[in-house]
């Protein structure tokens, strides 16, 4: 596995590196591949960079609020109760593995930030007991939890195929209801596997020679969110109040209540709708909320400059025709029992050049349902495993490690030994799943 690690840590550019020498790769294969010319090319991939702007606002905002919700002072504080329980290090690996599993299954923007700060809060708690504990390795636990976000409550690919008007629904003529894609039987028993396989894994790899652990030397937790809240004017009282963000909370669990009740779906607006109200629940006045955006603000700007790079690709391969010759060679290798498994595979070699679940699905998710299509296979099955291929090396990818390491004050090559394990471990259900589901 160093072997793999070393080409990651050296050779892997910038996650926006990726999608501009993505873009140009795409557009040569359809100067080849088809009868479109160059300025043709340019045109479909010029018109195609607004082509998905509502869905680069959902993908933006899942992670933005996610990022807010935990940095709020009773996810904080839940976050440094939560650090007490472990006492050996053992159960603290795999404690903070399920609790950022759990974190990452709501909603992975979530999930990414609790890991960091959980890891750190334990690492804290074991100093100040004079325990040693390797920091490292939990920090790599934390982040292995992440695993499992795209089989969640905020997974891109298969409430982006459930959203009416969605792309992939206009492809399909129709949107796929949740409950044939994560909240599918077949899915939920796959979560619970991933986590007893991964958490095996983990626990089989922890350090358990002292000479090997590298403890936390000194305290880098922060001091939380400072807010400004004293009160000199009437605008002051306005924005210390509680009033207004229990109102909007409040208002928004209505509507909630509403649209589940007259049979409404889970779609991506829902989705960041339920975080939202839980944010304008838990701060305690705009003020707080204020303070904490400034802090989270930071985490979509690449996303959003990612973005609409993802949606040229899409239609420069939409508009020169280059999806359907894709698709007809994707169908030449695969048959209705593989296609799934193959789907899951070429999803994990392309998550290393979209590290995106929202902008893999837009390069990736129109060729292979249109290979499903062909070949007769549930386009649920193809959707789930672009959603299982992107998860899956994440753990060796690590423009989604950035926001935990930068928490933790780590790099990626001090946890990448043992998210590999979690990608081995990890491949092995998800690569089951797609063949038993497909018998």
């Amino acid at each position: 596995m160093r072997p793999l690690n070393v080409v990651v840590e050296k050779l892997m550019p910038s996650a926006l590196s990726f999608a501009i020498i993505l873009t140009f790769v795409v557009a040569i294969m359809a100067l080849i591949l088809t009868d479109s010319g160059p300025l043709e090319i340019v045109e479909h991939w010029g018109v195609g960079l607004a082509g998905l702007l509502e869905f680069i606002t959902q993908m933006a905002l899942i992670l933005f609020l996610g990022s807010i919700l935990a940095n709020t002072r009773p996810v904080r504080k839940l976050l440094v109760w939560l650090s007490s329980i472990p006492k050996r290090a053992v159960q603290a690996y795999l404690f903070v593995f399920l609790v950022a599993a759990a974190a990452s299954l709501i909603t992975w923007g979530l999930g990414l930030i609790v890991a960091g700060l959980l890891a750190r809060e334990v690492a804290h708690a074991f100093r100040e007991r004079g325990q040693r504990i390797h920091f490292p390795m939990l920090v790599a636990s934390g982040f292995a939890g992440f695993v499992v976000w795209h089989m969640g409550y905020s997974a891109s690919a298969p409430l982006t195929a459930a959203t009416p008007d969605s792309f992939l629904a206009d492809q399909l003529g129709d949107s796929i209801p949740i409950t044939e894609t994560i909240l599918a039987p077949w899915n939920l028993v796959a979560i619970v596997v991933t986590l007893l396989v991964v958490g095996l894994a983990l626990y089989l790899i922890a350090p358990r020679d002292d000479d090997r652990i590298i403890a936390l030397e000194a305290d880098v937790r922060d001091g939380g969110v400072s807010v400004h809240d004293e009160v000199a004017t009437p605008a002051d009282r306005l924005d210390t109040s509680r009033i207004p963000t229990l109102l909007v909370g409040l208002m928004l669990v209505v509507y909630l209540v509403i649209h589940f009740s007259q049979g409404g779906s889970l779609t991506l607006d829902i989705v960041n709708w339920t975080f939202l109200a839980l944010i304008m629940l838990l701060v305690k006045h705009p003020a707080e909320l204020i303070a904490i955006v400034k802090v989270a603000a930071s985490s979509v700007g690449e996303i959003l400059l990612q973005f609409p790079l993802y949606a040229g690709i899409l239609g420069l391969m939409t508009g020169t025709g280059l999806v359907q010759v894709l698709s007809d060679a994707f169908v030449s290798i695969s048959s209705p029992q593989t296609l799934a498994l193959l789907a899951f595979l070429s999803a994990g070699v392309v998550n290393f050049f979209v590290p995106s679940g929202g902008g893999q699905v837009a390069v990736q998710g129109p060729i292979l349902l249109e290979a499903a299509e062909s070949l007769g296979v549930d386009p649920a099955f193809v959707i789930m495993a672009i959603a299982y291929g992107d998860q899956w090396t994440n753990m060796i990818q690590p423009f989604w490690a950035l926001p935990l390491l930068a928490i933790a004050g780590l790099r990626m090559r001090d946890i990448l030994s043992y998210t590999t394990v979690a990608l081995v471990a990890s491949g092995l259900v998800f690569g089951g799943t797609m063949l038993i589901i497909s018998l």
